[in-house]
């Protein structure tokens, strides 16, 4: 990590640097395109500022996040999210962190309070939610205080900065494990390099050709793989898993309510290509979780826990809990 970078963020999140001089400092990161050591020396600020969760070593250790930077403006589902609760439903442990509505109609916290999963639970309640169901969430802004320092600069400047990439990669609860979706391809190389810095024990970030943040059932996705310390670049392609390319239309969702909808469509066993779209993103997140030994079997895990009904039963139990909390 880099010494400069890290004091600059550290100015930044103390709210120490001027304005002026923090756009100046972002809009050269932007222009010139930010190095894998500056992303992560601004990630282990930023976690450093962070509310986290007091959790046992051992629970950390099996942690996995399943998140996008957003701004893929491609109006689907939250496939994200129901990946998530899917997987918690086979035995992982997933910490989701994410937000409201931005750049979409329905973000994660949205869709996940429209099935009825109450989010408003304090840092020990959305552990005691972990420990039980295997899932919990964490709203970003809860848990990022020191962002009001950040915002007013990124509201001042009409391009993406620094911080579109930070987001998913400072989980408060300290995921050892990530399937990121990224919004451009150029970025997957960087994002995993920076999680290797970060202590990160498994990830996979992907980005398709057709501009997804997730693993696209429309066009091939790019992946890049850190397994320990080595790193590899691979191709998704649907059709070599039996799915059949389909419109990015047959995946567009609608409001908080609607996607919840297609959620329950989904763990009720409707045939669809919203459904391929989950499996195969699932599928790569039970690979990144070491659950699966590959895609091929990861599919064969998504769905029996879609076929079986594991999955819409782990859902009641996880509304039933966090409403009992």
């Amino acid at each position: 990590m880099l010494k400069e970078a890290k004091e600059k963020f550290e100015t930044m999140f103390a709210g120490k640097m001027p304005i002026e001089d923090a756009k100046e400092y972002l809009e050269e990161l932007y222009e010139r395109g930010e190095r894998a050591e500056e992303i992560a020396s601004a990630v282990d600020v930023m976690r450093k500022h962070s509310i986290k969760l007091d959790i046992d070593e051992t629970l950390k250790e099996k942690l996995i996040d399943i998140v996008g930077t957003g701004g893929d403006k491609s109006g689907s589902f939250n496939i994200s999210s129901t990946v998530a609760l899917l997987l918690s439903s086979m035995g992982s442990f997933v910490a989701k962190h994410g937000n409201r509505a931005i750049t979409s109609n329905s973000g994660s916290a949205d869709m996940l309070e429209a099935l009825g999963i109450n989010l408003n639970l304090s840092p020990s309640k959305q552990v005691k939610m972990l420990e039980e169901t295997g899932f919990t969430f964490m709203f970003a802004i809860n848990h990022h205080p020191a962002m009001k320092h950040i915002m007013p600069i990124r509201r001042s400047l009409s391009h993406r900065t620094i911080f579109n990439i930070l987001g998913p990669l400072t989980n408060p609860a300290g995921c050892k494990k990530y399937l990121i979706g990224v919004f451009s391809d150029s970025f997957l190389s960087k994002i995993v390099t920076a999680l290797g810095m970060l202590d990160t024990k498994s990830a996979i970030a992907v980005s398709s050709r057709d501009g997804m943040d997730e693993i696209s059932i429309s066009d091939i996705t790019y992946a890049v793989e850190l397994e320990g310390d080595k790193k590899r670049d691979f191709v998704i392609d649907p059709q070599l898993y039996g799915f059949k390319f389909a419109s990015s239309e047959s995946i567009r969702g609608g409001d908080a309510n609607e996607n919840a909808k297609i959620t329950m469509s989904i763990f009720d066993g409707e045939k669809s290509p919203k459904r391929d779209i989950v499996l195969l993103n699932a599928a790569v997140a039970f690979k990144v979780d070491g659950k699966a030994r590959d895609i091929k079997e990861g599919i064969e895990m998504a769905k029996e826990a879609i076929d079986s009904k594991i999955a819409k039963k782990h859902l009641k139990t996880i509304i039933d809990t966090s409403n009992s909390l």
